[in-house]
């Protein structure tokens, strides 16, 4: 083989390695940019979980709270009832104290 001939045929294996390592650089380019989107979207889709899975919370704790304020008066209800009951049944005794507490100080007074 001759010399130009050889020459040629180095030349175009360096061209056929330049458009090799071109493709290879581009794939990789393509893949290293899905690689990125997936992740994006992967963290996009986490972020969007996170987010219902604490609204989620949020409104079970709510509703714990509501529940639990509602107990809280009902329960203070059912005392504030009961006060008044007992307050009622007094009412004739506290009369009679207050008249007899009466009657003492204008007798002491005479």
């Amino acid at each position: 083989m001759a010399r130009p001939e050889v020459l040629e045929e180095i030349k175009e294996a360096e061209d056929e390695a330049d458009e090799i390592i071109a493709e290879a650089e581009s794939d990789a380019d393509e893949r290293l940019s899905e690689a990125r989107r997936e992740a994006e979207e992967i963290r996009s889709e986490a972020e969007e979980e996170a987010a219902a899975e604490a609204e989620q919370r949020h409104e079970e704790a709510r509703s714990e709270i509501e529940a639990r304020e509602e107990e809280i008066l009902a329960e203070g209800e059912k005392d504030r009832e009961e006060l008044e009951r007992k307050a009622r049944e007094r009412i004739d005794e506290v009369v009679d104290y207050a008249i007899d507490q009466f009657e003492e100080a204008v007798n002491a007074q005479a």
